[in-house]
């Protein structure tokens, strides 16, 4: 398949080299200049769709996305798939994929969760907004750069799934924090903590698969300083892109908010920029009840 990739980060580079590696024919294009292993180098993003019958986007946000699309739209051949693997919020998922409708193309927005150990590993997952049809092309592509993809329904809703699940994840590894700092000052043992914890119900994928406290359970960032797999700075990202969803549709929210405003602390005025999202850890050592 002709693929043009338009985001060659932390993200997109290691999952635009996963889909070459497949023998697929990739041209990516990047704002930096970037050399990707097996990956053609185009000198805009509108010479990066020339000819791709899908052409993938992993850009940082929403306003980027917008003015992105209005490049590659108009550039892409008719009945290709635009597909948008960045997270951003909900409308302009949508807006995007209208635009690349009414000019008739196909349109899926396809946030990813794993991590960039996850797009370098082939293990991502899809969580994908779109129709069945283009969903169906993409497929293929899915199952290489990842081992689950789920199509959510309409275009848009692949992004509220992605906000949805960060919550929850930015919730529970708060939870998960603070529960192993009062262990400590408890004095008791974080082994002990964390063979209960995660046979029990306590567990959470925050503890048993990503658990934040070094040297135990499974290797995660913990055990490397707290190198991100995840950074902190973009699960703020998330949560912020949370509230404001909660916020246009009035949901309720509570402890969706609280930890937006814990991790916009640890990031902001704390040191937690450039670290792992589960470094609230040593955050919550460090402090007392206030």
């Amino acid at each position: 398949m002709k693929i043009g990739f338009i985001g060659l980060g932390n993200m997109g580079a290691p999952m635009a080299e996963t889909l070459a590696k497949a023998g697929h024919h990739v041209t990516g294009y990047d704002m930096a200049t970037v050399t990707v292993n097996g990956v053609s180098t185009a000198r805009t993003a509108a010479e990066a769709c020339d000819g791709a019958e899908v052409v993938i986007m992993m850009l940082p946000n929403g306003d980027i996305l917008r003015a992105v699309a209005a490049q590659v739209i108009p550039a892409m051949q008719s009945g290709a798939v635009l597909l948008d693997c960045s997270t951003v919020d909900v409308d302009s998922a949508r807006a995007v994929a209208d635009d690349a409708v009414a000019a008739g193309l196909l349109a899926l927005d396809a946030p990813v969760s794993g991590g960039i150990g996850g797009a370098a590993d082939g293990t991502l997952t899809f969580m994908v907004g779109g129709t069945e049809k283009a969903y169906k092309i993409a497929l293929p592509l899915f199952e290489i750069m990842g081992r689950k993809s789920v199509l959510c329904g309409p275009s848009g809703n692949g992004q509220a799934a992605k906000i949805c699940n960060n919550m929850i994840l930015g919730a529970t590894m708060i939870a998960t924090c603070e529960a192993f700092a009062l262990a400590d000052k408890l004095g008791l043992d974080r082994q002990s903590m964390f063979d209960v914890v995660s046979t029990s119900s306590g567990n959470s994928w925050s503890m048993s698969t990503y658990c934040p406290a070094p040297g135990i359970g499974p290797n995660s960032p913990s055990d490397n300083d707290y190198t991100p797999g995840f950074a902190a700075d973009l699960m703020l990202k998330d949560l912020r892109l949370s509230q404001q969803a909660a916020a246009a549709c009035d949901a309720d929210t509570p402890m969706g908010l609280a930890a937006m405003e814990l991790y916009r602390d640890f990031v902001e005025t704390e040191g937690g920029t450039g670290r792992d999202f589960s470094a609230m850890l040593p955050r919550f050592e460090a402090r007392g009840r206030s």
